[in-house]
């Protein structure tokens, strides 16, 4: 996935993610542009993909891993962010 310019809502999202997962890995694609037109765009709402590797998700199953990554960012959903497709792995789950 490649850096995307920075902008305050992908610099909100990463702080955010940082101070709750201090993650080994954490890569966010602001995929907007793609979905230009689309209803939720309309709202101001951008699209974004992350992969997110921290030591928090270990023994967590997908649900739970994506219920603490949405609860880092709730104020955010549906407001900043339309939608957000999430890769969330522990460490151990990660090739080298």
């Amino acid at each position: 996935m490649s850096q995307q310019a920075s902008n305050p809502v992908i610099d909100e999202i990463r702080s955010r993610l940082s101070a709750t997962f201090s993650p080994e890995i954490c890569l966010l694609e602001d995929e907007s542009a793609a979905h230009a037109g689309h209803a939720g765009a309309a709202s101001g709402g951008g699209h974004y993909r992350l992969k997110l590797v921290s030591a928090l998700f270990e023994g967590q199953n997908r649900v739970a891993r994506h219920r603490l990554v949405y609860h880092s960012l709730l104020d955010m959903m549906h407001k900043d962010i339309h939608a957000l497709a999430i890769t969330a792995l522990a460490p151990s789950e990660v090739e080298n």
